[in-house]
């Protein structure tokens, strides 16, 4: 408690720390102010690097059973606040502690004023909601992580004008998670006679009630997690906030998502009938799909990990939809095996995605963009960003030895394994199911050797590209500290499983699933791996093939020759592989799913001779061609429509009052 505590509280005097100076050019409180601006930096840094070190330890604690409890019913009408840290919230806080570290180290280097401000707000925040204890204080935690990101999406408006429909995409989405979860709890905790979580693991609803309490609030959760259809906001905001709070934003606020799924489904409903967790199931699946389809197409850097959110996302929610379907069935060890995979990619995602954001950050303070058809060379101009964004798209990629890989192995075990015990309907689900996770798996290869390869090892297609250089230290250094946790995950995953284990064994109790300290064992399951023995292989298998290579070339004379070119010349950047027609055969592949928009202008010179052809390939996000836009124009003509009542006639104004008491009179007659 005292850890925790302590982490808020260096949250908050950062952001008190960080406020903008006194007003008066003249004063001597205003010079010493300005003059202390790089130190407040760095303290501001340093203060949530310690809060996230903080949270890390009390999240460990927690998730080892060392939980804790407390109230302050002085704090908030009615309810007051009710906090309490139990295996599964100290997961999460722990997660959201190292995001903070990382992002606080890189943000000394970058954002303005007003992010400084509000990220250790942020953090706090985050921290806050899987702490939470009762209905009305996860509310207000949750509206404080919306609001507070809101404001650090729209940090850049004013210089970047697409950042404002960004954040009014956010703004809408957001509030309208929030309205679905606050209308669910309500009528939970108005059920159970209370808003405390034990008051309402202990109510006894109906079954409709409990059908209404988990969709609603699985709609809202959903909507924060990126899954889609409600994944919209996510590709517009990432691209629009600072590199460092979108590796927040990406790294732990969409895991807040996750958690609220499996707080009130696993936790507070204590599970539910199975259709329940094929909807969990269907989601992620298809936003496992569906964003790794996207990420594929997309030519922006930041653009492209939106998307990955929302596949790693869904295959996060198809480990927790198989653990509600196993539990349901009353298999207790695969649901803690699947919820135990889940919860592991949380903490893999987290990792991989915060090192990517920040790599992309660097790239885009030394260059202006984020387009891989205008990038190109950085791998001489930027030598340690291209090393760290390599070891970032090698984790996402799901190889070993990333890891990426570790989780979704765990996952694909527990998937298969369940296929002879699972019944009619697990026959038809689990090889569904089996069979996105290899297909996502595989187009996220395709996906990052796409943007690793055109943007960092091909040739310089832009002025900027070619003029870039290295990153400050501190943004560097950031992003090894990212590439360093995500080693430690891939080679020692051992080390860390037990606080996943120990948040599934909360909400499915049973025996541990895996065992071991090297070598990974399933228990009660055939199947076992060790990914440190595989790291060692691979790279033995490297060093040995290198070291046959030199012998080999040593025995013959070295001669200098200009490689073979065709005879069409030295190659230039036209002549390599854009992002576009990188990824152009997946998007034949997948041509019925995408629905490509392809346009072919010529531009003649003469009547009978073509100056120049214009090719332009765009691959919209058809959910929201298909959902959002018929929407939002039948709310704009409804408002041209309305435009017609509101004429100026207070004649008119006076005779809908009339109208509208009368009509409410008559119901209440009627009524009574």
């Amino acid at each position: 408690m005292t850890l925790y505590a302590c982490s808020l509280a260096l949250c908050l005097l950062a952001a008190l720390t960080a406020l903008p100076r006194p007003r008066g050019r003249r004063s001597a409180v205003a010079r010493v102010w300005r003059a202390a601006a790089a130190f407040r930096r760095w303290l501001v840094g340093g203060l949530v690097v310690a809060a996230g070190a903080l949270a890390v330890v009390a999240g460990g604690q927690a998730t080892l059973g060392r939980g804790w409890a407390a109230s302050l019913p002085w704090l908030l009408p009615l309810g007051g606040i009710r906090l309490a840290l139990d295996p599964l919230g100290g997961l999460f806080v722990a997660v959201t502690g190292a995001v903070a570290a990382c992002t606080a180290v890189y943000g000394i280097g970058a954002g303005g004023r007003l992010a400084r401000v509000l990220t250790p707000l942020f953090v706090a925040a985050l921290l806050l909601v899987p702490a939470a204890a009762g209905t009305s204080t996860f509310l207000v935690a949750w509206e404080l992580m919306a609001t507070t990101s809101l404001l650090l999406v729209l940090a850049d408006h004013r210089r970047r004008p697409p950042v404002r429909k960004a954040g009014l995409w956010y703004a809408v989405m957001t509030q309208l998670g929030l309205v679905t979860i606050l209308s669910g709890l309500c009528l939970f905790a108005a059920g159970a006679g209370g808003d405390g979580f034990d008051q309402l693991r202990a109510a006894e609803l109906s079954p409709a009630a409990r059908n209404l309490v988990f969709l609603a609030t699985l709609a809202g959760f959903a909507s924060k997690a990126g899954i889609v259809p409600l994944h919209v906001w996510l590709p517009r905001a990432y691209p629009a906030a600072p590199s460092h709070v979108a590796a927040l934003m990406s790294g732990a606020m969409a895991n807040m998502g996750v958690y609220g799924v499996a707080r009130v489904g696993l936790d507070l409903l204590g599970g539910g009938p199975v259709w329940w967790w094929w909807i969990v199931l269907a989601l992620g699946a298809l936003s496992a799909l569906y964003g790794v389809l996207q990420a594929a197409m997309a030519t922006d850097l930041k653009r492209l990990l939106g998307y990955s959110s929302t596949e790693n996302m869904g295959l996060v929610l198809i480990g927790v939809g198989a653990a509600g379907f196993f539990a349901a069935d009353g298999a207790a060890r695969l649901a803690a095996l699947a919820l135990t995979a889940g919860l592991l990619h949380v903490v893999n995602h987290s990792a991989f995605k915060t090192l990517l954001f920040q790599a992309v950050g660097s790239v885009q303070r030394a260059t202006g963009l984020c387009d891989l058809d205008a990038l190109g060379g950085l791998r001489t101009r930027m030598p340690y960003t291209t090393a760290l964004f390599a070891v970032g798209a090698l984790c996402a990629s799901a190889l070993p030895p990333g890891n990426g890989f570790v989780s979704e192995w765990l996952l694909l075990q527990g998937l298969i394994h369940a296929l002879p015990a699972s019944g009619v309907a697990g026959a038809v689900t689990m090889p569904l199911a089996v069979g996105v996770i290899a297909l996502s798996a595989g187009l996220a290869v395709a996906t990052f050797v796409k943007a690793f390869g055109v943007g960092f090892l091909a040739r310089p297609r832009s002025t900027a590209a070619e003029r870039a250089v290295e990153s400050p230290f501190t943004v560097v250094w950031a992003t090894a500290l990212a590439a360093v946790a995500c080693l430690f995950l891939a080679l020692n995953p051992t080390l860390v499983l037990p606080l996943p284990a120990g948040a599934a064994g909360r909400l499915v109790p049973g025996a541990r699933p895996v065992t071991g300290e090297l070598t990974l064992r399933l228990e009660g399951i055939t199947g076992s791996i060790s990914p440190l023995l595989i790291a060692l292989a691979l790279a033995a298998s490297v060093a040995g093939l290198l070291a046959l290579v030199r012998t080999v070339a040593s025995r013959r004379r070295r001669r200098a020759a200009r490689l073979w070119d065709c005879g069409a010349g030295p190659m230039s950047a036209r002549m390599e592989y854009t992002a576009t027609s990188f990824a152009e055969p997946l998007q034949r592949v997948f041509v019925d799913a995408l629905q490509p928009e392809i346009a072919v202008t010529a531009v003649k010179e003469a009547d009978y001779l073509v100056g120049r052809v214009e090719f332009r390939a765009r691959v919209p996000d058809r959910v929201e061609r298909r959902l959002y836009e018929p929407v939002l124009a039948a709310a704009a003509r409804l408002g041209e429509g309305a435009r017609r009542l509101a004429d100026g006639s207070v004649h008119r104004y006076l005779s809908y009052g009339f109208y509208a008491l009368t009509g409410v009179l008559i119901v209440l007659a009627v009524l009574a």
